[in-house]
């Protein structure tokens, strides 16, 4: 990784720069900008911006100069230089990077932001463009090896480094490094299985003694592993029948132990039982009937209450958090005070202590109680700044290697704090400090299969087996189930069965609205003449990709079609956005630098929409695609193929994924074979793929979704068994609020994907996908467009509106189709982009017909009678300045039948 350690940063601040010469930034005016030319033997140059716009102006009005790519155009930053380091030279150099193509993970500029107080960088998924700016952001660029997760690549530097204009002290937030790795949890329920006495219990060492709370550990294993299972039966079957002796050991007619009802509950409620009648007792029922109304300070002391709030006999954090998550399961709100109990344990620091202390008493959190507690506080809501504090406190527990320690101070890392810290950070979005995580973990497993307290342990115990088994399936207390989700109508998908017909709109709070989505992703100031401008309307650049995804939305809507074949037509007839470049210059088609996901994001839009992918923007796009078919892996500096069955310069699984779709659905199956089994091979154990080509071993929910959509495409046995482990891992992966992780955060991108990922089994997974689908509702702002993500900044996003819309319909990519007979050929636009609107007698613009010039069929009086034909006296002067002569051509080649 090409980055300076934080110790050897040096800062070198530059003197503000903006256009009305106001003074320096501060930590709450202005933006501030650092770029680490340290790969380059420089230093970290910093400038900023009292009046901030974007982050790409932030970089320019900072004195920073860029070069975008030829591929991406501008907004993708391929080099950067500063006016007083070496003479303004960009790096790398051309010598290095020839910027045609976007750049690999393995090189590039990646962009790192932190909002106002912020002191740990979010890396940004999107370009700084689109990064609105207010007083108090910081931005970072760093060159060198990441991806779209930003697991690696973090700046050596902090937030708080750059608005002081120096580095103070390594970033203890930084993202700890290691090698890679799964758990074998099959090996681990094996084990555990192996200790079962008569195959049902686990018994104390040197007796034959039950162990209650060890068995149910056992059980929480098995049902993550196996599910549904002869063993996990015969386990849970011991236990109902001992509910006295676990739960209840100063008789039934008393309060249970806490700690031991919510354990017993929760395995209930995880296997498909009843928390209500456990042994003869409801669980829930006892629990809340048994929640402390004072602490000792009371005139009446309840016996096994420390505070108010408590669960009596609970005694620790771990009885009392446990106890709240058994009601929440049983769909019960626990009392508020139950809630508010656990927010007192916190620390100052966010940490929380494993003992139930009272208000004031001495704190010292642990990251196994943090991590359970920051996982229930999280289920529970309304929590949302205490499972902040406790996630900033897991972050910086946490070693360079992964692993956390079992208490403050401790020189060893403990398996169970890691496993509890794993699944909180993977639950609140934090994936890749929870991959690595799990990645210690799978290098402590001993040969058993079993784990030991601590590293380095020589001797399985089941006590930190179980946790470390649900962090290494992806689930949690939380999530475990056995149970399969019971078939309920699919989502209304807002589309029409076949190419004509109208569309329907999905029942009302069942998800977002479609047709406001369509309006916003069609209104003038975003869709121009065809194209989108990720950079707003005043850009020259149109992003090719971004316009492809729209018409996949409109697509799989079909609530307008008029500007679906807007998009197209530009397209096909191989448009020119303000630049002169068409979609062959993105795609790179007939070059020595073909993009085979481009390729094959372009083909699959064709044959959506019924165009013959082997005539469209004048090539036989699936020729191309052929022979961008990788033989093998390129040697450096070459990085066409990433390996045999890849595609060129197709750097990601969704790339690749997109480009077998094309394949087979044009009927190439024998080409697409060795394609399909390089993406068959980045499946990983746990049925997740990575997001990058070569694999970086990440899991990605987007990734996963579009693999397992190919996948489901190629069908066949094989095929069939990846798609159900793909969608299994997603289902797992899905947050309390219905979303799911991404890059971003809790993202729109995610939830929409999987939408469409988990609708390959909607039967299935009809609970997730309605969960999903209420998110995706909930992140719909009044403009009808999408926020990125759930915590980050909010306003609506082209992209994420795009997916949100199309990924709502839950069609597949490889399913998607839709006709266009019936709408009118639209002109080929000006080179420049800017022909004005026409609108016709009668007509707003902003109807559904859209308009001539912004892709629309005209509608409108003019288009809907010959009467009014006169008309066109009237807007003659409008006809000059549109360039009459292209629009009058277009007409006479629909007329004639030779338009599209």
């Amino acid at each position: 990784m090409l980055v300076l350690p934080a110790a050897c940063v040096t800062f070198l601040t530059t003197t503000p720069a903006s256009a009305d010469g106001a003074g320096d930034c501060t930590a709450t005016e202005g933006a501030v900008v650092a770029v680490d030319f340290g790969p380059f033997g420089g230093k970290v140059e910093r400038g900023c911006d009292p009046t901030p716009t974007t982050g790409y102006e932030l970089l320019h009005d900072a004195g920073f100069s860029t070069t975008g790519t030829q591929h991406d155009g501008p907004a993708f930053i391929c080099r950067i230089g500063y006016t007083s380091y070496n003479s303004g030279t960009q790096y790398p150099t051309p010598d290095k990077e020839s910027c045609v193509l976007t750049p690999p993970y393995s090189a590039y500029w990646s962009y790192w932001i932190a909002s106002p107080g912020q002191d740990d960088w979010t890396y940004s998924q999107y370009g700084a463009m689109s990064r609105k700016l207010k007083d108090g952001d910081v931005d970072a660029w760093v060159f060198g090896a990441t991806n779209p997760g930003g697991t690696t690549g973090r700046p050596a530097f902090s937030p708080d480094d750059v608005r002081a204009g120096g580095p103070q002290a390594p970033d203890p937030g930084s993202t700890p490094t290691g090698a890679p790795g799964t758990i074998d949890t099959t090996a681990a329920a094996r084990w555990l299985k192996g200790g079962l006495t008569d195959g049902e219990r686990i018994v104390d060492d040197g007796a034959d003694t039950p162990n209650y709370s060890l068995t149910a550990d056992a059980a929480y294993a098995l049902a993550a592993v196996d599910g549904k299972s002869a063993t996990l039966d015969k386990v849970t079957d011991f236990l109902a029948a001992h509910t006295e002796d676990f739960a209840y050991p100063d008789g039934p007619d008393r309060a249970p132990d806490a700690t031991a009802a919510a354990r017993l509950a929760l395995l209930a409620e995880s296997t498909e039982g009843d928390p209500h009648a456990v042994g003869g007792h409801d669980l829930i029922g006892d629990l809340t009937k048994n929640v402390c109304p004072a602490g000792p300070e009371s005139d009446e002391p309840t016996p096994g209450c420390t505070a108010k709030g408590d669960f009596r006999g609970a005694t620790y954090a771990e009885g009392q958090a446990l106890s709240v998550l058994a009601l929440l399961r049983a769909g019960q709100t626990p009392p508020a005070e139950t809630v508010a109990r656990l927010t007192q344990l916190q620390c100052k620091d966010g940490g929380v202590t494993s003992i139930l202390i009272r208000p004031g008493e001495y704190c010292d959190g642990d990251p196994a109680t943090t991590g359970l507690v920051a996982l229930v506080l999280h289920q529970a809501g309304g929590q949302e700044d205490a499972v902040a504090r406790a996630r900033t406190s897991l972050t910086k527990s946490q070693r360079e290697d992964g692993a956390f320690p079992g208490y403050t101070g401790s020189p060893s890392g403990s398996i169970t704090a890691t496993a509890y810290a794993a699944q909180a950070l993977s639950a609140l979005g934090d994936t890749d400090r929870a991959d690595v995580a799990v990645a210690w973990l799978s290098r402590q497993q001993l040969e058993s299969g079993g784990f030991g307290f601590e590293e380095d342990a020589t001797d399985p115990v089941v006590y930190p087996t179980s946790p470390a088994v649900l962090a290494g399936t992806g689930t949690s207390l939380v999530t475990l189930t056995t149970k399969k989700s019971e078939p309920t109508e699919p989502p209304t998908t807002g589309t029409p069965t076949g190419p004509t017909g109208n569309p329907t709109t999905p029942a009302p709070g069942t998800g977002p609205d479609l047709k406001k989505g369509v309006a916003y992703l069609t209104k003038a100031a975003n869709l121009k003449q065809g194209q989108y401008y990720t950079a707003g309307p005043d850009s020259d650049g149109a992003d090719f990709g971004l316009t492809i995804d729209g018409a996949y939305a409109l697509a799989a809507t079909g609530l307008n079609d008029a500007k679906l074949r807007g998009i197209v037509d530009f397209l096909d007839h191989q448009g020119k956005d303000g630049e002169g470049r068409t979609v062959n210059d993105w795609t790179g088609v007939g070059t020595k630098y073909t993009a085979g996901g481009s390729l094959g994001k372009t083909a699959l839009l064709a044959e959506s929409v019924g165009r013959d992918p082997r005539h469209f923007a004048g090539h036989d796009l699936i020729a191309e695609l052929d022979k961008a078919v990788c033989d093998g892996p390129s040697t450096a500096p070459d990085r066409s193929c990433a390996a045999k069955g890849a595609y060129t310069y197709a750097p990601s699984v969704f790339s690749q994924s997109l480009a077998v779709m094309a394949q087979l659905r044009a009927g190439e199956t024998e080409a697409a074979e060795q394609p399909l089994a390089y993406l068959e091979s980045l499946q990983q154990p746990s049925g997740a793929f990575p997001s990058l080509i070569p694999s970086t071993d990440d899991s990605d929910v987007d990734s996963t979704a579009i693999a397992a959509m190919a996948l489901d495409l190629a069908g066949g046995a094989q095929a069939d068994k990846a798609v159900e482990r793909a969608l299994a891992w997603i289902a797992s992966r899905q947050l309390a609020d219905g979303g799911f992780p991404g890059a971003a955060g809790d993202s729109v991108n995610s939830a929409a994907l999987a939408v469409q990922g988990l609708s390959l089994d909607a039967g299935t997974y009809a609970h997730q996908i309605a969960e999903a689908r209420t998110f995706l509702a909930s992140q719909q702002n009044s403009d009808g467009g999408f926020n990125v993500a759930k915590d980050g900044q909010q306003g609506s996003d082209l992209r994420a509106s795009a997916q949100a819309v199309g990924g709502a319909t839950g069609i597949s990519f490889g399913e998607l189709e839709r006709g266009l007979i019936g709408t009118s050929p639209q002109p080929t636009p000006s080179p420049s982009g800017s022909a004005p609107e026409i609108i016709t007698p009668g007509d707003t613009g902003g109807g559904d017909g859209g308009t001539i010039a912004d892709g629309g069929s005209g509608g409108g009086a003019l288009a809907s009678t010959g009467a009014q034909i006169g008309a066109l006296s009237t807007i003659a002067a409008l006809l000059v300045l549109a360039g009459w002569r292209t629009v009058v051509l277009a007409r006479r080649r629909a007329d004639t039948g030779t338009g599209r």
